[in-house]
C-alpha cells in the first residue's frame, strides 16, 4: 500500500505553468524544472533565504534577507555621512580662507596705491624699524667675525708649522741650534696664545648669533603675525565702512551684523599680538643690553691682550668669562666616527 502511495504521488496531475493547465509531472521532472527557474532568474532575493541548515533545517538557520539588507544600508548611509560633513568642513575652511585672502588682498594693494587708510602705531613702527636695523648690523658684525676666525685660525696653523720646522732645524743644525731654538719656541708661544684667542672670539660669534638668530628671529616672528593681523583688521574694518554706506534693508543688515563680528573678531586678534610685541621688544632690548655689555669687553679684553703679548692677561680673560679652550685635535673626528 505504502508503495502504491508513492507511486501516485511521483505521478500526481499539478499545475504546470501560470494558465492552471494541468499535466504529468514526474518527480525527476519537478527537479529539473527547479534548476531551470534556478538558473534563468537567479534565487528570490525578496523571499527568506537560507543561510544556514538546507531545506528543512532548523528555523535558526533562517535570516530574513531584507534585514541583512537594511543592516549594509545603515553602515553605508553612516559612511557617507561622516565622508559628507568632512568634505563640507573642508570645504567651508577653503571658503573662509579664500574670502579672507581676497579681502586681505585688496586692501593691501589699496594702501600700495593710497586709496586705502591703514591702522599705524607710530611709536611700535620706530622700535620694529630700529629692531630690523640693529638685527642687519650684528648679521654684518657675525660675517666679519667669522671671517676674522677663519684667517686668524689660518695664521694659527701656520705659525704652528713654522715652530715645528725651527725646532727640527736646531736638532739638525748644531752651528744655529740657539737661533733656531729661540724662533721655535716663540712660535709656539704664538700658536698658544692664538689658540686662546681664537677661543675667546668663537665664544664672542656663539653668544652673538644666539641673540640674532634666536632671541631677534622670535621677536620678528611675533613681528610678522602682528603686521598679517594689522592687514586683516585693516581689511574687515573697510569692509564694514563699505557696508554701512550702503543700503539698510533686511538682507543688507544681516551682512552688516556679520562683518561687525568679524570686525570685532579681528580687532581683538591685533590688540592682542600689538601687546605682545611691545612686551618682546622690551625684554629682547634689556636681554641685548646684556649679552653685548659681557661680549664685547670679552672681545676687547681677549685682542689687547693678544696683541700685547700679555699671556697672563688673556688666560686670566678667558677664566674671566668662563670660555673653555678645545683640546688641540677635538674637532676632528674620533677613529670609531670615522669607521
Amino acid at each position: 500500500m505504502a508503495d502504491n502511495i508513492m507511486s501516485k504521488a511521483a505521478t500526481m496531475e499539478i499545475p504546470i505553468n501560470s494558465n492552471g493547465d494541468t499535466g504529468t509531472l514526474t518527480e525527476d521532472d519537478s527537479l529539473e524544472q527547479d534548476l531551470q527557474q534556478v538558473m534563468v532568474s537567479g534565487p528570490n532575493l525578496n523571499e527568506t533565504s537560507i543561510v544556514s541548515g538546507g531545506y528543512g533545517g532548523p528555523a535558526g538557520g533562517i535570516i530574513p534577507t531584507s534585514s541583512i539588507k537594511g543592516s549594509l544600508n545603515h553602515n553605508t548611509n553612516s559612511t557617507e555621512e561622516v565622508s559628507r560633513g568632512v568634505a563640507v568642513e573642508k570645504l567651508d575652511s577653503v571658503k573662509k580662507w579664500g574670502i579672507n585672502t581676497y579681502k586681505c588682498t585688496k586692501q593691501m594693494f589699496s594702501e600700495k596705491f593710497g586709496r586705502g587708510s591703514r591702522t599705524v602705531d607710530l611709536e611700535l613702527e620706530a622700535q620694529i624699524d630700529v629692531l630690523r636695523d640693529t638685527k642687519s648690523k650684528y648679521e654684518n658684525i657675525l660675517r666679519l667675525a667669522t671671517a676674522l676666525i677663519t684667517h686668524f685660525q689660518s695664521m694659527v696653523q701656520t705659525q704652528q708649522a713654522l715652530g715645528d720646522t725651527f725646532t727640527d732645524l736646531s736638532q739638525k743644525s748644531p752651528e744655529l741650534q740657539d737661533e733656531f731654538g729661540y724662533n721655535a719656541e716663540t712660535q709656539k708661544l704664538l700658536c698658544k696664545n692664538g689658540e686662546a684667542l681664537l677661543g675667546a672670539i668663537n665664544f664672542f660669534v656663539s653668544s652673538v648669533n644666539t641673540l640674532v638668530n634666536k632671541t631677534m628671529e622670535d621677536t620678528l616672528m611675533t613681528i610678522r603675525h602682528y603686521e598679517n593681523a594689522r592687514l586683516e583688521f585693516d581689511a574687515y574694518r573697510s569692509d564694514l565702512e563699505e557696508l554701512s554706506l550702503g543700503p539698510r534693508d533686511a538682507a543688507a543688515m544681516v551682512r552688516i551684523e556679520m562683518a561687525q563680528q568679524e570686525y570685532h573678531t579681528h580687532r581683538e586678534k591685533y590688540e592682542r599680538l600689538r601687546s605682545d610685541v611691545s612686551i618682546k621688544l622690551k625684554f629682547l632690548e634689556e636681554n641685548k643690553v646684556k649679552v653685548m655689555h659681557k661680549q664685547l669687553l670679552l672681545f676687547h679684553n681677549a685682542i689687547s691682550a693678544y696683541f700685547a703679548g700679555n699671556q697672563q692677561q688673556l688666560e686670566q680673560t678667558l677664566i674671566q668669562f668662563n670660555v673653555k679652550l678645545k683640546p688641540p685635535g677635538s674637532d676632528k673626528p674620533s677613529w670609531l666616527e670615522e669607521q
